[in-house]
């Protein structure tokens, strides 16, 4: 992959939006990754209300949030019948479309961006469904490089009891359109082991913070805020990394 960098020390994961006038980013993108059901809109819930208490101006995104893709996303899921290349189009032109519209004006802006999943989330998915690994990064070419990924890792012994007490099994997250088990609870256990083992991968692959997801939402709130203060404060103070202090005084 040819990365290549812009303003702000910012890098592209590919080509970047070349259509677009290239404009300083002092923002800062911060991703939130990991599987189905493992508490990721509780985190950013809490994370949100808390930067701006620290006096950052805080943008959210979210997958297939886009205002122009996610109505169709939401529509041709609900007739089971994606194959996976339609699935990956169509979720990466709901990431390009929010990247153009909602990241990059906010970035400009100097927010904070909280993103709900990123382009990982994509490639953990397509691997699993079977589509060439190569294919699923080219596809995202587009990506701006998060100054930091965030993953939530938890196992599906303690996931399970926390989808079923939650929202319930749902068809997608379930790998059901793999035919992976006789019933919903059976495919999501399969389905999600291997969702989960493939991220494991993308957190060595590309630097990801692990995050013991297994705990307590207070845990693994205390857990974020530490890690995020550091980063803040190192990219206030490049030479030196400010004290949490320095960030909550």
């Amino acid at each position: 992959m040819n990365n290549h960098s812009g303003n702000n020390g910012k890098r592209w994961y590919g080509h970047g939006l070349p259509y677009l006038e290239e404009k300083p980013l002092p923002g800062h993108l911060i991703v939130i990754e990991g599987t189905d059901g493992v508490g990721r809109s509780t985190q950013i819930e809490l994370l949100r209300p808390w930067l701006e208490l620290e006096g950052f101006a805080v943008s959210n995104t979210g997958w297939t949030r886009s205002p122009l893709l996610s109505a169709t996303i939401n529509e041709a899921k609900a007739g089971h019948q994606l194959t996976v290349t339609t699935f990956s189009l169509l979720y990466a032109a709901d990431f390009a479309d929010r990247l153009e519209h909602e990241i990059l004006p906010a970035l400009q802006a100097g927010f904070i961006v909280i993103a709900d999943r990123y382009m990982y989330t994509a490639f953990a998915r397509n691997t699993v469904m079977g589509a060439d690994p190569a294919w699923s990064r080219e596809l995202f070419q587009m990506a701006l490089i998060p100054d930091r990924v965030f993953y939530l890792d938890i196992d599906v012994e303690t996931l399970v009891p926390r989808v079923v007490q939650g929202k319930g099994m749902d068809y997608w997250e379930s790998g059901m359109h793999l035919a992976l088990g006789s019933d919903i609870f059976e495919s999501f256990q399969r389905y999600q082991r291997r969702i989960i083992e493939e991220y494991k991968r993308l957190a060595n692959e590309f630097g990801f913070i692990t995050i013991d997801a297994r705990g307590s939402i207070d845990e693994i709130q205390a857990d974020l805020r530490r890690h995020i203060l550091s980063y803040l404060g190192t990219a206030r103070h490049p030479k030196g990394s400010a004290t949490i202090d320095d960030l909550s005084e």
